[in-house]
């Protein structure tokens, strides 16, 4: 008689079986979270006639002033609202256009006064020059929107100007003005500079005055302690004395929406009520204070409350759709048990075709629920810790051997998600939540792409033409570079569109790095077609160093060095890389000692002190905060807050449970830790899981990093055995590709642990994997996962094919 097969412990079953205690642990946390509400609506009803300040307390807002808008209903009926708060904003929104609370637009003949300084409008921008002319303070002015000046001359650059800011002036000085770059206005201080007009014994940026959807708009800054003051002129007629401007009353005729610190509201006004209905950034209360709170509120404010869902589902058909989707995925996983122990064995033409069907459903069920976040119908935490099951399962069930960097890769999602989940969970506002969501949508998205497409490639080990991969190579560069560009004309050092494009640009210029240096490395001096020098230098280094230029400029726009230590860290490890692959080792001890020199600076600077330090004009005030935080309390509070959750972590966790015992629980003050839940999130994973879980988070991230190099090392073997040129070009391209993406992902880390553990100054980068940074998820770390598996993956079938038979594959 046959005896039945015993199962093997294989690496499936080990990385399975750790990402199944991963996911029961947040199963464990969303079963232990206690049961908190929040109000659904809230009502305010007034007279004709009366009035009420809100803040804080009656719009269950956490990060409003105790009283920040005032309501009041006229004699004939209408509602009108006024920020009453001296340091946060109100923002109204209009047919989708939102304007702030105290800002006003300009007209010919209007006056404004700040502090002893009277301006006069002569003209507004609605001119055909479309700009602002004013007189006051020191002769006439015009403002366009991008430059300020003065008696019709350009301001010099002002002398503490940054180097970004300096190239925003002179690009504005010589650019038409459909290129130039708007930058506000700005009032106060002792200097005529820039865009700066100064004001004796007024501070810098009291006032403003910005371009805002077609005009410019004036206004206050908020906390300022010189008041604004405006006298309108409408109709030829002066409308009366001068009203304090960040007080001034707007109308809620055709209000849909208002901002009132950071919590966003749907307006609704039936008669002598207005319905409030709370978007976002809610307050959370558990049901023993439901009562006191609800008696606490004033009789003319009435909320109607809700539980916080965590299992629900939004009704329509797009989420039926979206479960079809998910049992689909939970049916191939059925299946895959059913062939075998894990994964499934025999991988038959249907299997694969029935599992790039699953994964591709997979991906759209991902964003499925992202729009469902975005139309602010989210679906519950549980059903996004279903969906981010299934996400992180399907890179295991992928037919074929595991890799170490994907089995490290799917641990350390999985680790990322379990703190996201039990951060969000933990805090009393209902927003904390969505970074979780935001991230189980994105890896849906990215993991289940990739599972497709290793899928469709297995049993394919064909070449990707050259010629295409360079029209690939070159559409992905253009669209880094046009999402930088958008980013420097209408976004931030935060990005543009919700969205980072640093982040898809550092993956255009690994690859096409890579590229440069795999054709560089096989180039024949013999074809006379490719031997002109011009030639040669425009075919490997023109596109590498014109994308390194451009992404430097982008770069300016951020305030702190972080994306130049990151271009830092990937050039010496592609240089290192290069090195070695060419053996080059005097090159190699060179780039060794000088990465040996950078770390004896960061020593140097750590034992110099801050008296060194004070004397610098590069970026002192960031050294000072970092060598003495506790003479900088207010811009040091991320360096001291996070140390202080540490502290408290220990090495067992702040439970001295290793954080079993606080799962889902309250997080206590490592929720006010600034950006906690994404340049922070290290020191939250060791204020709740303690040194000894850091150690072991340290060990699969090395392990990471060395599956990664391991890749790039079986690339590089196979394209010394390669007898084909296009064989031995993809071997290169694979190894540098693998190279430059994990040269990234160990800058993220040494930034991150670097930052939360005060061994660098600050610096803003999420940590791979475990913050909640979507975009460096979406458009890096799910890239690379798809990219180092493939990668392994059609090296080791080129290597089995020639090893069967000596045809060509």
């Amino acid at each position: 008689m046959k005896l039945p097969r015993r199962p093997r412990l294989t690496a499936h079953t080990v990385a399975a079986a750790l990402l199944a205690m991963l996911c029961l642990l947040q199963l464990m946390a969303l079963l232990r979270t206690p049961s908190l509400a929040a109000p659904e609506r809230i009502a305010v009803t007034l007279p004709a006639g009366a009035s009420l300040n809100l803040g804080e307390r009656e719009l269950a807002a956490p990060q409003a002033d105790r009283a920040h808008l005032a309501l009041r209903r006229d004699g004939a009926g209408r509602w009108w609202v006024a920020n009453v708060s001296g340091a946060k904003q109100l923002v109204l929104e209009r047919d989708g256009v939102q304007q702030r609370s105290g800002a006003a637009a300009l007209a010919a003949g209007d006056a404004f006064q700040l502090g002893g300084a009277r301006f006069v409008v002569d003209g507004c921008a609605g001119d055909d020059d479309g700009t602002l002319a004013f007189n006051g303070a020191g002769g006439p002015w015009r403002y366009d929107g991008a430059r300020l000046l003065r008696a019709g001359a350009v301001q010099q650059a002002c002398p503490d100007a940054s180097l970004a800011a300096r190239v925003a002036h002179w690009w504005n000085r010589l650019a038409p003005r459909a290129l130039m770059l708007d930058r506000p206005l700005v009032f106060g201080g002792n200097l005529y500079c820039g865009n700066r007009l100064g004001i004796a014994a007024v501070e810098p940026g009291a006032a403003n005055i910005a371009a805002h959807n077609g005009r410019l708009l004036l206004s206050g800054a908020a906390g300022a302690a010189t008041s604004l003051t405006l006298e309108q002129v409408k109709a030829g007629a002066n409308t009366g004395a001068a009203i304090e401007l960040a007080r001034q009353q707007a109308p809620l005729d055709g209000v849909t929406r208002l901002v009132a610190g950071h919590t966003r509201f749907d307006v609704r006004i039936d008669g002598a009520s207005l319905t409030l209905r709370p978007l976002g950034h809610v307050a959370l209360f558990s049901r023993a204070s439901v009562t006191a709170v609800t008696d606490a509120l004033p009789p003319e404010v009435r909320w109607r409350w809700r539980e916080r869902p965590l299992w629900n589902l939004p009704g329509g058909q797009a989420w039926t759709i979206a479960l079809g989707l998910c049992a689909a995925v939970a049916l191939w996983l059925g299946l895959a048990w059913q062939r075998g122990w894990w994964p499934f064995l025999p991988s038959t033409a249907s299997t694969i075709a029935a599992g790039a069907a699953a994964s591709a459903l997979l991906a759209i069920a991902g964003v499925t629920s992202l729009l469902l976040q975005r139309a602010g119908t989210p679906p519950g935490a549980g059903i996004s810790a279903l969906l981010g099951t299934c996400a992180l399962a399907s890179a295991l069930l992928v037919p074929g051997r595991l890799r170490l960097a994907t089995a490290a890769a799917v641990l350390l999602l999985a680790v990322g998600l379990l703190a996201q989940l039990d951060l969000g969970l933990g805090s009393l506002e209902s927003s904390w939540l969505r970074h979780y969501q935001k991230t189980t949508s994105l890896l849906a998205i990215g993991l289940g792409v990739a599972a497709h497409l290793r899928l469709r490639w297995l049993g394919r080990p064909g070449l990707i033409g050259q010629g295409r991969l360079e029209w690939l190579l070159v559409l992905l560069a253009g669209a880094a570079l046009c999402a930088l560009a958008a980013q420097v004309l209408v976004g931030d050092e935060t990005g543009v569109f919700d969205l980072q494009p640093v982040e898809l640009a550092k993956l255009a210029l690994t690859a096409l790095a890579a590229h440069c240096i795999a054709i560089g490395m096989g180039w024949h001096q013999a074809l006379p077609a490719y031997s002109h020098p011009v030639l040669r230098w425009c075919r490997l280094a023109a596109p590498a160093l014109l994308f390194g230029a451009l992404l430097a400029l982008a770069l300016l726009e951020v305030d702190d060095y972080s994306p130049l230590i990151l271009l830092l860290v990937w050039s010496t490890a592609m240089g290192f890389a290069y090195a070695l692959a060419s053996r080059r080792y005097l090159a190699m001890a060179a780039i060794g000692a000088l990465a040996l020199l950078a770390v004896g600076a960061i020593v140097w600077l750590r034992l110099a002190g801050a008296g060194e330090v004070a004397s610098w004009s590069f970026y002192a005030d960031r050294f000072l905060v970092w060598l003495d935080p506790a003479s900088h309390p207010h811009t040091g509070q991320q360096l001291l807050q996070g140390a202080r959750a540490i502290a408290e972590g220990a090495w067992r966790g702040s439970d001295g449970a290793f954080g079993l015992f606080s799962l889902g629980q309250g997080a206590g003050a490592a929720l006010r830790i600034p950006q906690v839940q994404d340049d922070f999130a290290p020191a939250f994973f060791l204020n709740r899981h303690g040194l000894a879980a850091a150690l072991g988070l340290w060990l699969l991230q090395a392990a990471f990093l060395v599956g990664v190099l391991q890749t790039a090392a079986a690339a590089h073997l196979h394209a010394r055995q390669a007898r084909d040129f296009r064989q031995a070009w993809l071997g290169r391209f694979c190894c540098f590709a693998l190279c430059g993406g994990a040269a990234f992902v160990l800058g993220h880390f040494l930034l991150s642990w670097g930052t939360n553990l005060a061994i660098f100054p600050i610096m803003g980068q999420p940590m791979s994997f475990l913050s909640a940074g979507g975009s460096h998820l979406l458009f890096f770390i799910c890239p690379l996962l798809a990219f180092t598996a493939i990668s392994a993956q059609t090296f080791e079938e080129m290597q089995s094919c020639r090893s069967m038979s000596n045809t060509k594959c």
